[in-house]
């Protein structure tokens, strides 16, 4: 593959950012991010959060605090050796950062400036018993770039990092976002692309009179949506899934035959809150390889 081939030209100066806490789901995130850093060749920046919740209790003591601090320099320095380890022949930079400050607006911040936010689903510490619920979803929601959630594997294994990557097609213009990411990831991994269209909410075989004349809507509908990407990616073999079923469903079904899952943070009719309610949590538990919610900066 020659760069005169593919629309990605050159390292990125926008790095990727993974929070870590020391759990095993955010030392995948962390190996997930290393290896997506050494594809776009951009840095890869290591956070940790020791911010200290103040309740109705004592204030934290400085032994505390002093406790906090090297633990999470513990965390970071464990998460450096896994993303150095997944990626070992990489020119990889690798930066670290314990930060003080709430991993929220923290992280929200920092992504008005970054090329990807990784999150693992779920965490410890800093993130305890958050990261499906509170921390995942306010990234998501808020984020101004794309956020990326490793679930329970990391899929950097020589297994999973020959699937192809799966991307969630609405028919709407915000999907493009995703269509273009997923495209560029595909390319970079050296892998095919699975277009997948769902355009139904509900699932069912009901004949409906002039279905036929529906598929072929949707189907041109599809084909419009990824068109001028062939030529931009020529090295991407495209295999589009048109199917007639909840979104959610087809998504699962079809991330069993893929290393990544991407999807645009909102859209029409079947994707309608796509990643931003009931619909996110379902995907995001269901799903095991790691998945990105892309949205228009």
């Amino acid at each position: 593959m020659t760069e005169s081939s593919t629309a990605h030209t050159g390292p990125s100066d926008q790095p990727i950012v993974v929070a870590v806490d020391g759990s095993a789901t955010s030392y995948h995130a962390a190996a997930w991010a290393a290896a997506d850093a050494a594809l776009h060749r951009c840095t890869l920046h290591i956070v940790t959060s020791v911010a200290v919740r103040h309740g109705h209790g004592a204030m934290p003591t400085d032994t505390h605090v002093e406790w906090l601090r090297k633990d999470g320099e513990r965390v970071l320095t464990e998460a450096a050796r896994v993303a150095r380890t997944t990626a070992p022949g990489e020119a990889l930079t690798i930066g670290t950062e314990l930060t003080l400050e709430p991993i929220i607006p923290d992280l929200i911040e920092r992504s008005r400036r970054v090329r990807t936010l990784v999150v693992g689903s779920r965490g410890l510490g800093a993130f305890r018993r958050e990261l499906l619920g509170s921390v995942s979803t306010a990234v998501t929601r808020h984020a101004h770039c794309p956020v990326a959630i490793v679930r329970s594997t990391s899929a950097t294994d020589a297994f999973s990092s020959g699937k192809p990557v799966l991307v969630g097609v609405d028919g709407t213009a915000n999907s493009v976002p995703a269509i273009e990411f997923a495209f560029d990831e595909a390319s970079r991994r050296e892998v095919g692309l699975i277009a997948l269209h769902a355009w139904s909410d509900s699932s069912g075989i009901d004949l409906v009179p002039g279905w036929d004349a529906v598929r072929e809507r949707e189907d041109a509908l599809l084909a419009e949506n990824l068109a001028g990407f062939g030529e931009r990616y020529p090295d991407v073999p495209v295999r589009r899934v048109l199917v007639r079923d909840q979104p959610v469903r087809s998504l699962v079904d079809q991330s069993e035959d893929a290393q990544l899952v991407v999807v645009g943070s909102h859209g029409r009719g079947g994707f309608t809150g796509m990643l931003l309610g009931s619909t996110s949590v379902a995907l995001l538990h269901a799903v095991e390889c790691p998945v990105i919610v892309v949205r228009e900066r």
